[in-house]
């Protein structure tokens, strides 16, 4: 491994931040058994807990410069190479980041960057290894890794795609990653394989194309939330965490065409219920049964952002094709609860809109209010509890928001594809903070604990203080 360290200071212990923190959900919620608040100093699975993306507790730098070909490079605790390529965000417990990644045995096919293009499927179908990389949050140091899966992938994955887009989640001693075709591999945190369950072929498609699997694990208490919407067989299902054992499928033909979002499992008073995104239907299934509980219709073809729970409420958008919309539901909702297009509310939805939605990345709720990125560069901000539009900006030329929105210290970070992550002040007001340079594309969504920033770009894992 090629280990490179910049301008890194003797580790510290961060200054608490006078931010006011993100309003927590009025409905005790979890993702896993652990139960890490959204201020504590872990990050556990997709956008940590309860995928808010929220981190609180400790003032996090707004200006940085992690390019290294420059000479004013700073704020860069560490940066190290990651092998192959993965859109796996970061996952942290202790002192210890988590990652999934794909290594091509002959070399990886590019990534396309930026907007524009046919629907292709990269050159690049010869013998990979699924690995999972365990590194020191510390140092950057790789701690270990280990090969899941060996072999030629048994489907094809979009050009702007990886073979290892999905994050891997963490309970316990239990760590999960979930590679699609490739199958579902749980270690425990040392490195040390529990178990692995072949779920066979998993090809989301359109066009006749795969695209490529990209679902995370959502783990609560003792078992696995998963979904796997290839159009020939879609279906959600709950895997037992001590073996990968299936505990209940439902199919979810007729319900979904093709998704690639991650399921949130939310838990609140009266019931745990698994919410997935979906077209033409999002639907909330049980928890303990896989019965289903509540569903919406409609919304954009492709769905990809991952739903998420705040202030009491669920928060879900989608965007591709006639409509974008955005709704928010109460967690008690039953039955069909699409709202009346004249109103765009009922008993079940607080409210929605049906333009307005983001395509790829996965919105944020911090403070009042709700926001928005986008594959156009547009940031879009509503206020989270009325659904009045409170801006809609363009953050620059050549931005292209498909990492989804992390927010800390009263700020929101936007990481693009054109190699910035631009910092937004939080509140009503659009006003860009720092467009700060990185080493190159970043498509995996940040993680942040105790005041650090961690980046995975298409090359490196960089840790900004």
């Amino acid at each position: 491994m090629n280990f490179v360290y910049l301008n890194r200071p003797t580790p510290n212990i961060p200054r608490p931040s006078t931010e006011e923190p993100n309003s927590a959900s009025s409905q005790s919620s979890s993702t896993t058994s652990r139960e890490p608040s959204e201020g504590s100093g872990d990050w556990e699975s997709f956008r940590g807990h309860q995928a808010q993306g929220v981190a609180n507790g400790f003032a996090t730098r707004a200006e940085w410069n992690a390019d290294p070909s420059s000479r004013e490079q700073e704020g860069v605790l560490w940066s190290t190479r990651v092998p192959g390529l993965g859109h796996s965000s970061p996952v942290i417990r202790g002192d210890r980041i988590f990652l999934a990644t794909a290594v091509a045995k002959q070399g990886s096919a590019p990534l396309k960057v930026g907007r524009g293009g046919q629907p292709n499927a990269a050159d690049d179908q010869g013998e990979q290894s699924w690995m999972v990389l365990c590194y020191n949050r510390l140092t950057g140091d790789e701690i270990w890794r280990r090969v899941a899966k060996q072999g030629v992938p048994q489907a094809t994955r979009h050009e702007k795609a990886t073979h290892a887009n999905a994050t891997v989640a963490i309970s316990g001693d239990n760590l999960v990653a979930f590679f699609g075709s490739e199958g579902i591999h749980c270690y425990d945190l040392d490195g040390n394989l529990k178990w692995s369950q072949d779920l066979g072929v998993i090809n989301i498609s359109k066009y006749g194309i795969g695209w490529g699997f990209a679902s995370s694990p959502a783990i609560h208490k003792d078992r696995i939330a998963i979904v796997c919407d290839d159009p020939e067989n879609p279906f959600v299902a709950c895997l037992s965490l001590s073996d990968g054992q299936e505990i209940w499928r439902r199919s979810r033909q007729d319900i979904c065409e093709r998704s690639w979002g991650t399921p949130l499992v939310h838990a609140a008073s009266l019931r745990t219920q698994v919410v997935v995104n979906g077209w033409p239907w999002i639907v909330a299934y049980d928890f303990n049964s896989g019965e289903e509980l509540w569903r919406i219709r409609g919304g954009g073809d492709n769905p990809v952002p991952t739903p998420f729970a705040a202030n009491g409420w669920i928060y879900i958008t989608n965007a591709h094709g006639a409509e974008s919309p955005i709704f928010v539901v109460n967690p008690d909702a039953e039955g069909d609860i699409t709202p009346p297009k004249e109103t765009g509310s009922n008993d079940s939805i607080l409210w929605s809109t049906r333009r307005g939605g983001s395509y790829m990345s996965t919105p944020i709720v911090y403070g009042d209010y709700l926001y928005l990125g986008n594959t156009n560069g547009v940031v879009r901000c509503f206020h989270a509890k009325t659904g009045d539009k409170v801006y809609e900006k363009r953050l620059e030329t050549g931005a292209s928001i498909i990492s989804s929105l992390v927010a800390a210290d009263g700020k929101i970070y936007c990481a693009s594809e054109n190699g910035k992550v631009y910092v937004l002040k939080a509140g009503p007001e659009f006003e860009i903070v720092a467009k700060n340079r990185m080493d190159g594309p970043c498509f995996a969504t940040p993680a942040i604990a105790d005041g650090v920033l961690y980046f995975r770009t298409v090359e490196n894992l960089i840790a900004i203080q």
